[in-house]
């Protein structure tokens, strides 16, 4: 079964570009057997799960539209990792951050069964 695992900074200061790392085990991002759709999910405090963007096991982005000016989601094949990039960040983009796989292409966030624990991300100066 496939595992993840975030990390990165926990503070980010206004303006500033949010990175975050998912580490994967279990199973390579490069699968082409049952590939997985690579994703990252956050949640603000006091909402609901925002889908913003997947990496597919062949490379391919796609991003929330809502997002899509600011965000980067890039694969390190030869780590098994992919890698969060949020620029011009502002408090509104707090929120805990997960990674999460699925089977399938989805913007639905409640549908990725594979889900790290997340970690917190705070924007403050």
């Amino acid at each position: 079964q496939v595992q993840l695992q975030e990390s990165g900074p926990g503070l980010v200061k206004p303006s500033q570009t949010l990175s975050l790392t998912c580490t994967v085990s279990g199973d390579s991002i490069t699968v082409t057997t049952n590939p997985y759709h690579w994703a990252w999910i956050r949640q603000p405090p006091g909402k609901g799960l925002e889908w913003m963007g997947t990496i597919s096991s062949t490379g391919r982005q796609y991003y929330s539209p809502s997002l899509e000016s600011r965000i980067s989601i890039f694969r390190d094949t030869s780590k098994n990792q992919f890698t969060l990039y949020l620029e011009s960040v502002t408090p509104e983009d707090t929120a805990v951050y997960y990674c999460a796989a699925l089977w399938f292409y989805s913007t639905s966030p409640n549908e990725y069964h594979f889900r790290g624990r997340g970690t917190q991300v705070t924007v403050s100066s």
